[in-house]
């Protein structure tokens, strides 16, 4: 039987490579976003600002793929509060209004942003570390999809996404955000709607915050538990590319970080 998800964000990097994804696959999709392109297909709609006209579109769907919202890493608490926070509360509610089956969120690595420096094995279950509001701001709705599962059990699945940059040339290190942090996190577009699908249509999942890269070699982040999870499978891999640029980015950041966190040690002694 052909399923209903419903896609906020729908004009943005991510919900457009999910539109031509789910386009040859038998899925009814509904559309919602700012809509700064006026696409005819999508519904426009300022989430942030609660509204019937807007939340009806949720009425028994399958699942809805939760994309909305401020992107940047570097958004401000404003921005973050506004259209992070409040805007993914308003899709909750309208979930629970509308009897919505699941919601799949786009959370983020930067939840786990913390650990860059450190060796740890990145499981799901390690304490959460993040270092800026965005990151912050994506920890506090996976917790508050946890409470909307435990209070009305509409199924959530959480997914702490990559890097999704493209990678082009025989030299892709540079072209990625964060030097090798990044690198190692990287998730192709292929992969990236894979897993998306297969939050979206898995079966017997009630709750459940999954790691989502491609199966890069030698990365920390563990995608074992999203693959017995929900069938994820990866297609593809990237191994890291060091240069002596990254090099000192990557030395670069460390100081900064042990820098900061030193800061925050003084200061709660005080």
């Amino acid at each position: 039987m052909s399923k209903t998800v419903l896609i906020t964000g729908a004009t943005g990097s991510i919900g457009t490579k999910l539109r031509r994804h789910f386009a040859d696959r038998d899925i009814r999709l509904r559309l919602l976003c700012l809509n700064p392109i006026n696409d005819p297909q999508v519904v426009t709609a300022d989430l942030s600002q609660y509204d019937e006209t807007w939340a009806r579109q949720f009425e028994n769907v399958d699942a809805v793929i939760h994309l909305a919202g401020d992107a940047y890493a570097t958004a401000s608490w404003a921005s973050v509060q506004r259209f992070n926070i409040d805007l993914t509360l308003n899709v909750f509610r309208a979930a629970r209004n509308h009897l919505a089956k699941r919601i799949v969120f786009a959370s983020s690595n930067w939840v786990m942003a913390g650990y860059r420096f450190g060796s740890e094995r990145l499981t799901t279950e390690l304490a959460p570390r993040p270092i800026n509001p965005y990151g912050c701001g994506k920890l506090l709705c996976e917790r508050a999809g946890r409470q909307l599962w435990q209070q009305t059990d509409i199924s959530f699945i959480a997914l702490r996404i990559g890097c999704c940059q493209h990678i082009q040339g025989n030299n892709p290190g540079p072209q990625i955000e964060h030097g090798l942090w990044g690198q190692q996190m990287w998730l192709s577009d292929r992969d990236l709607c894979h897993g998306m699908e297969r939050a979206a249509l898995a079966e017997g999942v009630p709750f459940a915050v999954l790691n989502l890269m491609s199966d890069n070699p030698g990365m920390r982040w563990d995608i074992e538990q999203t693959r017995r999870v929900i069938g994820y499978v990866s297609r593809d891999s990237h191994l890291a590319v060091n240069t002596p640029a990254i090099e000192e980015h990557e030395q670069l950041a460390r100081l900064k970080f042990e820098f900061v966190d030193r800061l925050e040690q003084i200061s709660a002694k005080w």
